[in-house]
């Protein structure tokens, strides 16, 4: 073979070499594309998949607290007169009889529901701290209990407790779990009152609690919760007690009336 022979089979050579090289680079950047692909999505699957759970966690408690107080009025307790004062208030609760040291209408006082008090995790929350529930009874759910219609009485009033300030994922996953609509975004409810639980706390105790019509009626806004005996709401005005902050809100009836 002579030398240009041989310069001919070298170029060849290099040209194959070059061209394995180019189908391992493209291979590699496709390889590289399709693992940035999966590890998106698995990324999104797992903040969904947290999302649920975070949701189904919110939801068990209040039903915990509904089991104690619905043993409460089984027990001949008034559901307009029970407390919600928190353990370090317990002393505020209604004792009876005098000097017994026995709280039948506290609702986590052993001698009363017996339920516990708790807040929620700061996972399930905007700002990642605690939060706390507010138990109000100012507002009512259309079509639940004996309300067939918009507008607040102190008659149908039911007892709820409210969980102000969860997170939107959180609250979009709820809501999606239950089946509410939400196709044109965000349920908006923007005159509920859902910070105050001075009318169902005893301050001192000799207050009686009362259910109290202060507030309005969930679903009138949106027609989404309508029927909805627990679901997540947006007030996008915010609540005067919260400085006016737009934030989400999750519901649960504890007792329809």
């Amino acid at each position: 073979m002579n030398n240009l022979e041989k310069d001919q089979s070298r170029l060849g050579e290099r040209g194959n070499v070059l061209f394995l090289i180019l189908i391992a680079v493209a291979l590699f950047a496709a390889l590289s594309y399709a693992v940035t692909q999966s590890t998106r999505s698995s990324g999104g699957d797992a903040g969904k998949e947290t999302n649920k759970i975070s949701s189904a966690q919110l939801t068990q408690y209040p039903a915990s607290v509904r089991t104690s107080i619905v043993r409460m009025i089984i027990g001949g307790q008034d559901v307009d007169t029970l407390e919600f004062n928190a353990p370090e208030d317990f002393t505020n609760c209604t004792e009876s009889p005098p000097s017994s040291n026995r709280f039948p209408r506290c609702v986590f006082h052993p001698s009363g529901g017996g339920a516990t008090h708790v807040t929620a995790p700061g996972s399930l929350m905007t700002n990642g701290n605690p939060g706390g529930w507010i138990f109000n009874g100012e507002n009512e759910i259309e079509n639940v209990g004996t309300t067939t219609t918009a507008g607040v009485a102190s008659s149908t009033v039911d007892l709820i407790a409210f969980l102000p300030g969860v997170s939107q994922g959180v609250c979009e996953s709820i809501n999606e779990e239950l089946g509410i609509s939400t196709t044109q975004g965000d349920i908006q409810e923007d005159s509920i009152e859902y910070l105050s639980s001075s009318n169902m706390t005893n301050p001192n105790g000799s207050t009686a609690t009362s259910l109290a019509a202060g507030g309005a009626s969930i679903g009138e806004t949106s027609t989404a919760l309508v029927g909805q005996p627990f679901g997540c709401f947006y007030d996008s005005n915010g609540n005067a007690d919260n400085g006016g902050a737009a934030q989400y809100i999750y519901y649960h009836v504890l007792v329809e009336r």
